[in-house]
């Protein structure tokens, strides 16, 4: 059975850090390219980066571009996005998804419906 679990969330103040984890299991992840989604209360669910399979082409949203970085260890079955200098406005669930793919240089996307599989997610609150 195909899961995606997240961890990795808390509570956090302005300007400090966070690393979530996407762990698979029942699949091999290898083949998927990994998307890290979030939404907050009243908004719709977007896009944060995405990664291909080999981690070579990673994908940012504007708002997120300089702050954090996703990365991926196959062998670990783990895909992960450091977030730094965190904000208020960063407060969200976090949700991974995957999406299996043929290609290594499918850099994956932020369009949440192209995505198949998806985690719980991990909640994410940046207050002071």
């Amino acid at each position: 059975q195909l899961q995606l679990v997240e961890s990795g969330g808390g509570l956090v103040q302005p300007g400090g850090s966070l690393r979530l984890a996407c762990a698979a299991s029942g699949f091999t992840l290898d083949s998927y390219v990994v998307g890290w989604f979030r939404q907050a209360p009243g908004k719709e669910r977007e896009g944060v980066s995405s990664i291909s399979r080999t981690g070579l082409f990673t994908v940012y949203a504007d708002s997120v571009k300089g702050r954090f970085t996703i990365s991926r260890d196959n062998a670990k079955n783990t895909v992960y996005l450091q977030m730094n200098s965190l904000k208020p406005e960063d407060t969200a669930n976090y949700y991974c998804a995957a999406k299996l793919v043929t290609s290594i240089f499918h850099p994956g996307g932020l369009a949440p419906s192209e995505y198949d599989s998806w985690g719980q997610g991990t909640q994410v609150t940046v207050s002071s």
